[in-house]
């Protein structure tokens, strides 16, 4: 059986000179508008995404959050057993 995973958003950053650089939009993307830094949300299980979670950053979280809620470890690359950063 799947364990819950709390996710917390550490850090919000935006890199204008990147995104001028590499998007057809440019800066004027801005930072993703539904995530700050101290949100908190629970991972359930079934690859169901947390209500208010941005969907694009699901998709480049949700293997580690999936791992994790499996039980797999990150030691020793991570201090706290059952926690990972990414």
């Amino acid at each position: 059986m799947a364990k819950k995973v709390k996710i917390t958003v550490l850090k919000k950053e935006f890199y204008a000179e990147l995104a001028e650089h590499f998007l057809t939009e440019g800066e004027a993307v801005g930072p993703c508008p539904l995530l700050e830094a101290g949100d908190e949300f629970i991972f359930q299980g079934n690859a169901e995404m947390p209500e208010g979670f941005c969907p694009w950053a699901w998709i480049d979280i949700y293997q580690s959050v999936s791992a994790v809620s499996a039980g797999a470890s990150f030691t020793p690359w991570n201090k706290k057993e059952g926690q990972t950063v990414v």
